[in-house]
């Protein structure tokens, strides 16, 4: 998400704008293979959304992303918008957009990474740990420009990782293997040092000589852009949250946002009166979050109070009860009762996409499903139909 004309400063009695980002695959409409038609997908799109469409890391790939929005109608507007310019332009480029976490089919060999001189370095730094690094993600933008608060924020949603995880996992199969993991892209991101849940940091200053400590390792590329699943956006006035898969589903899109609006408002509020926040060790949440990609909804997930492993329905309940006045206020409650009314009939996106091979012909029916609902932008909670290639 690139720098957008100034939003007004964070206000906890009144909804923060949000922005959403979304990284898609382009597959072969024949072979479902995932294919590296990125930048003319991107050029193309360009033509009719302008800079809320880019190229992504891998040339497999492509992302969208909305401009700052109040409401959850203007942003589910937005991401019709841009989604439905990726649709048309991948289709003019003989491919189509696919929403899920990890490419289902691939071919073997590293992924091929896009000319950015960022994208070069990282390749350079990890070698060969980037030649399957081709994950597709979420990622919820919440107006929150002073950066101390921001960060004293970000201590308060830490131990929600897993949950979040768990809610939006879309990522079983990798390289047409079902991997037996929820959230196989958590896996893939989380070999990395300095990707997963960040540290806790009691101030901006200590944030800042994390950062740079562990800059100075090159397990991070640069201590001004941190990779963790949380963090004050390096070009943006935000609050980034990073954690979860790309979802098919627009309202389950839309409503993953307000509800980490609201949780960031209650946070930020919470920062205000003098709470520092739970310091639960970063190796604790870490462990956590892999069983959250694991299990995904289905399981038990941590529970941020007692660190305890509860069903991911109860922990989301709770989670609800604590943040119902300020979603009450935005007018977003139903939005967020909707996502988990959906989880409780559905299961997952990774659930779908089990559900979707055992009906049909295994993961090539998948990526088939994947397409269709990417371009409808509903879950197809369903298993029957033939997708409109």
């Amino acid at each position: 998400m690139r720098d957008h004309a100034p939003a007004p400063r964070h206000d906890t009695h009144g909804p923060a704008t949000i922005g959403v980002e979304e990284e898609f695959f382009l597959v072969d409409p024949d072979t479902r293979l995932v294919v590296p038609a990125g930048p003319a997908v991107a050029a193309r799109a360009a033509g009719d959304v302008g800079d809320r469409v880019t190229e992504e890391f891998a040339l497999c790939q492509v992302e969208g992303r909305t401009r700052p929005c109040l409401s959850a109608h203007e942003l589910r507007q937005e991401l019709e918008q841009v989604r439905a310019a990726l649709v048309a332009a991948a289709r003019a480029e003989g491919v189509r957009l696919c929403a899920s976490g990890t490419a289902v089919l691939q071919d073997d060999g590293p992924v091929q990474v896009a000319g950015h001189p960022r994208y070069r370095a990282g390749r350079l730094q990890y070698r060969s740990m980037m030649d399957d690094f081709a994950v597709s993600a979420l990622h919820v933008h919440v107006h929150l420009p002073e950066r101390e608060l921001a960060v004293r924020t970000v201590n308060h949603l830490r131990p929600w990782l897993p949950l979040l995880i768990a809610a939006t996992a879309n990522s079983p199969y990798h390289r047409g293997a079902d991997t037996g993991y929820a959230a196989w892209r958590t896996v893939i991101r989380h070999r990395f040092p300095c990707l997963g849940p960040p540290p806790y940091a009691a101030s901006w200053q200590e944030h800042e000589r994390l950062a740079v400590v562990i800059a100075g390792t090159e397990a991070m590329l640069d201590a001004q852009t941190p990779f963790w699943d949380l963090r004050p956006s390096p070009r943006l006035p935000t609050l980034e949250v990073r954690a979860m898969d790309v979802l098919h589903d627009l309202d389950d899109t839309v409503a993953v946002a307000v509800l980490l609006r609201a949780l960031v408002r209650v946070a930020a509020t919470r920062v205000q009166g003098g709470d520092p926040g739970p310091r639960w060790e970063g190796e604790v949440l870490r462990a956590a979050c892999w069983r959250a990609a694991r299990d995904g909804w289905s399981g038990d997930v941590f529970h941020p109070a007692t660190g305890r492993p509860r069903p991911a329905a109860d922990v989301a309940g709770e989670l609800v009860t604590l943040l119902r006045p300020a979603l009450e206020e935005a007018g977003d409650l139903r939005e967020v009762t909707g996502l988990f009314d959906r989880l409780a009939e559905h299961g997952d996106g990774a659930s779908r996409q089990r559900a979707w091979a055992a009906a049909g012909a295994g993961p090539a029916t998948v990526v088939d499903r994947l397409v269709t609902v990417t371009a409808r932008g509903t879950g197809g909670g369903g298993v029957s139909g033939r997708p409109a290639w």
